[in-house]
């Protein structure tokens, strides 16, 4: 056919129409939207199979996972291979696994919550606490406590090798951190009220902070400058909200840190992702 047209109008013209566009809208459309229709599948089955509404659980890619791998990995100058290795260890933990199941569901939380468990970027903060062995771990927004019970499990591995250390959550949500209980609660407990007020108080130094909670900009940089001088000396900040706001990436320039992004790519789910921002020494 395109021969054919060109015999005809020759490729001068077949050129120039083809690039008008009133011509050449519908299949530039149709080309950008092949990215996404695939995505109506994936919201159809989620909206089927899933009972969550927020803090969504999705496998990520295995690609996504090396990246995830790397990133760490020049965060804690070890070799992706050390990363990977906890990752791993996470993903295999049927304890915690069986445990998050059972307390799933006989939670009041149970009807928006997926019996499944998948970690997503959280294994990252898994590995860093497996290899900077921190004696102090802050996390400000607990949800249901999927990130809280995974970083205790971290640390209760890390206490056994002769490392201990303990996790601090905080949240406004009385019921928040459902999650955190049984042995996890020997090495982590919820700081219930204003993280500010909460962070502010807290006097040890913080080797990982994570900042989770109200995702607004100025208060994100408001918990970053009030944690900033309870760092230890090699103490890292972790933004799980780096997708929506550049704040930590702007204070890490400000203040003298570096600082590198990750990306998820959740594995056949309709969510894009978040971003983790570390900011370190």
């Amino acid at each position: 056919m395109r021969k054919l047209l060109i015999q005809i109008f020759g490729l001068d013209t077949l050129y120039k129409v083809r690039k008008s566009r009133a011509v050449n809208f519908l299949p530039r459309l149709r080309q950008a939207s092949r990215s996404y229709n695939h995505r109506y599948g994936q919201i159809l089955r989620w909206g089927v199979n899933s009972r969550e509404d927020t803090n969504f659980t999705y496998e990520l890619t295995e690609d996504n996972l090396l990246y995830l791998a790397h990133t760490v990995a020049v965060v804690a100058d070890v070799k992706p291979e050390a990363v990977l290795t906890y990752i791993r260890e996470a993903q295999s933990d049927e304890t915690l696994r069986q445990y998050i199941l059972e307390k799933t569901k006989t939670s009041s939380y149970r009807r928006v919550a997926d019996l499944r468990v998948e970690f997503g970027r959280r294994l990252g903060w898994y590995a860093l606490v497996r290899l900077r062995k921190p004696s102090v771990v802050i996390e400000t927004g607990v949800d249901k406590g999927l990130g809280a019970v995974l970083l205790c499990s971290a640390l209760l591995r890390n206490r056994a090798e002769g490392k201990p250390g303990r996790y601090y959550g905080t949240d406004i949500a009385p019921k928040a951190g459902y999650l955190l209980d049984g042995v996890y609660r020997e090495v982590g407990q919820v700081l219930y009220g204003d993280s500010l007020t909460s962070l502010k108080a807290f006097s040890d130094p913080i080797d990982l902070f994570i900042n989770d909670s109200d995702h607004s900009s100025q208060y994100e940089h408001d918990e970053y400058r009030v944690v900033l001088p309870k760092l230890s000396p090699t103490g890292i900040l972790l933004s799980d909200n780096a997708h929506e706001t550049g704040v930590l990436a702007r204070l890490s320039l400000e203040v003298g840190r570096k600082f590198v992004y990750y990306q998820e790519v959740p594995k056949d789910h309709w969510y894009p992702g978040a971003g983790i921002g570390f900011s370190y020494k």
